[in-house]
């Protein structure tokens, strides 16, 4: 049965994609009327946005298969994919957007209709700025990092159009041509940070990192409320896969308790942990202590 959770993050993305396509047609309409190298970088991040919104698309879809043989922990580290793809698009984006900002630099060009093509390049901001807050929230709420490198992206897409936006209306004003590429090139050493930070945080998804220091304490809060229980733990781990975490210990009780009363207790164990952390698979171990 596939998990409802998983559908609606499904249809987050699809808004995603849908927000890619408008801003696409917009930031290029405000790029053909002005001419601004700073407007055409704000395009063609858009279209880096487009292809990872696509692509996080696809990988929330993959996370909905069930675990089988070959993967029987599931598919959710496919989001990590997700993250990784988004990180390399922006840092290509970001070297065809320096690029063209030193380009424009040698060789300037005026800039033409200033006015529309700020409306229509503002008007693509505010999509992206909205559907940015609508993804953050939903990559909260399902603990996706695909919807959240998909927030951050649109988020740093946002910043990106507000200061070209702000380098054409000042171009227009001042007649300072180098403000443009100036801008343009700012811009894309911007966008790096973004990509590296989203590279960074795939490859710890992918390396098995342990569940963040807030859930690592609230862990080990549930496991001393046991300790009055006579019993004592060792060999805590804990690991990511996407939305899913997974928790293993190893629970140490005397040696004269039956295996009823270690099962009940392990049982006990689970259970508060799984309503201490939500969306969390426990695996106890029991051994006698010393």
């Amino acid at each position: 049965m596939i998990d409802a959770s998983r559908l609606e993050r499904h249809h987050f993305a699809w808004l995603s994609i849908a927000a890619a396509v408008a801003t696409i047609g917009l930031k290029t309409l405000a790029w053909w009327l002005t001419g601004s190298v700073g407007l055409l970088s704000d395009a063609l991040e858009s279209f880096v946005n487009l292809a990872g919104a696509t692509f996080a698309l696809w990988m929330i879809l993959v996370t909905r298969d069930p675990p089988d043989r070959r993967h029987p922990f599931g598919h959710g580290k496919a989001e990590y994919f997700s993250s990784g793809f988004e990180g390399i698009l922006i840092l290509g984006a970001a070297v065809a957007i320096i690029w063209a900002g030193v380009e424009r630099l040698i060789y300037p060009a005026p800039l033409e209709s200033a006015g529309w093509g700020l409306a229509w390049s503002a008007a693509a901001t505010v999509i992206n700025f909205a559907v940015a807050r609508v993804l953050g929230r939903a990559g909260e709420r399902f603990d996706s990092i695909a919807l959240r490198a998909d927030s951050r992206h649109l988020m740093t897409d946002v910043w990106t159009s507000v200061g070209v936006i702000s380098g054409v209306a000042l171009v227009a004003l001042t007649g300072w041509l180098v403000l443009d590429p100036l801008i343009a090139i700012a811009v894309g050493l911007h966008i790096t940070l973004e990509a590296w930070h989203l590279l960074r945080e795939s490859v710890d998804g992918l390396m098995d990192r342990s569940m963040d220091r807030v859930a690592m304490e609230r862990a080990i809060g549930v496991l001393e409320s046991f300790h009055c229980r006579g019993v004592a733990f060792q060999g805590l781990r804990t690991r990511r896969a996407g939305a899913s975490s997974f928790l293993q210990v190893v629970v140490l009780v005397p040696g004269d308790w039956s295996v009823s009363e270690g099962h009940a207790l392990l049982d006990e164990i689970e259970a508060a942990l799984g309503k201490a952390l939500p969306g969390t698979e426990v695996t106890t171990h029991l051994e006698p202590l010393p």
